[in-house]
């Protein structure tokens, strides 16, 4: 019999109004076979709930606990460093107040913490992203972009940034045998995967290094396919999210209404990118045999992040969870088509 290679899983971050017990009936009653909850979901008492609360809370719900979403936290970590004030939203209120080197260790003393609590849950896969290493100017991915003069080199000053600021949380996470899953993205620390493979080479292979999958981000030039195949052997955790393009307004603009942007994220079915070939993808360049000899499970989870300027946000979320569960959850082919032919 064809072995099922998908089920369909949730992203808690856009849910983050609900508690972890709320979020997980909500992905439950979607239809959702697991979940990958936010770490703000988790936390609780000193920092963070115990081990044992959420795998009770998530063994009722009857779900899978499908990796933890931390993109806020290692992106605050990454871009301290600037002074942004984009990183204030994702702080407490007392420690948004304090110095970038402050903000900086509080939230390295968050994460390794955090690292400390997925390996008591067997987590192995952390989606999230690394901030802006390079500096803003760096991030624009502007080509003229005047990064190297007579006395800097942002890119040189960028990749010592980089391998040294994350060195802790690198070593802690490969002690504990956990995959960092940065989800390539514009305004990051790699935002094409010539990027990221850059970081891999910088930090001499580090294995922890790996890729959260996310075909949504791929908007300005670089495709999907041609994205993951370069860096497939680091795909170790997967999104699924659509998106379209409005030809003929600007991908870059300071406009911060998302009906207005050029490219908007939109419901699973109606984008622009064809799921059925983005997960066909996935399983070409073995994620979820890669996902499932890691962690023991039968299956990889497809954790839906549909999103719409538009629509409510619990309809497409749902919608997505059962377009996941009704058209991606299909069993892989046994051998080619070809084999069978003439027999």
């Amino acid at each position: 019999m064809a072995q099922q290679v998908f089920h369909a899983s949730i992203e808690g971050a856009q849910h983050g109004a609900k508690s972890l017990a709320e979020f997980l009936a909500y992905a439950k009653r979607s239809g959702a076979s697991g979940a990958q909850p936010s770490n703000y979901m988790l936390e609780g008492g000193k920092l963070f709930k115990s081990a044992k609360e959420i795998r009770q809370t998530f063994e009722e719900a009857g779900l899978t606990l499908d990796g933890i979403s931390c993109h806020c936290p290692f992106w605050v970590h990454t871009t301290a460093w600037t002074g942004s004030p984009t990183i204030r939203p994702f702080l407490p209120a007392d420690v948004a107040k304090k110095s970038p080197e402050e903000i900086e260790k509080w939230t390295e003393t968050y994460l390794l913490k955090l690292l400390d609590l997925a390996a008591e849950l067997n987590v192995k896969t952390l989606p999230m992203f690394w901030g802006v290493a390079f500096g803003w100017e760096v991030a624009t991915g502007y080509p003229w972009g005047f990064w190297k003069g007579r006395d800097y080199d942002l890119i040189k000053e960028g990749q010592e940034r980089f391998v040294k600021k994350t060195a802790k949380l690198r070593k802690a996470a490969r002690e504990r045998g956990l995959y960092l899953c940065h989800e390539i993205h514009p305004g990051t620390a790699a935002m094409c995967a010539d990027d990221f493979l850059m970081l891999v080479e910088i930090c001499d292979g580090d294995p922890c290094l790996a890729v959260n999958a996310d075909p949504s981000h791929c908007w300005e030039g670089e495709s999907w396919e041609t994205r993951f195949l370069k860096v497939g052997s680091r795909v170790y955790a997967a999104h699924i999210k659509n998106h379209v393009i409005r030809p003929g307004f600007p991908l870059r603009a300071m406009q911060p209404d998302w009906p207005k942007r050029a490219m908007q994220f939109v419901d699973l079915p109606s984008g622009e990118i064809n799921m059925q070939r983005y997960a066909e993808l996935l399983l070409h360049i073995g994620y979820p045999a890669r996902y499932c000899q890691l962690t023991g499970r039968s299956t990889a989870p497809l954790v839906v992040e549909a999103e719409s300027a538009h629509k409510d946000l619990d309809w497409t979320s749902t919608n997505g969870i059962q377009y996941v569960r009704d058209h991606l959850t299909w069993p892989m082919a046994a051998a080619s088509f070809e084999e069978g032919m003439g027999a």
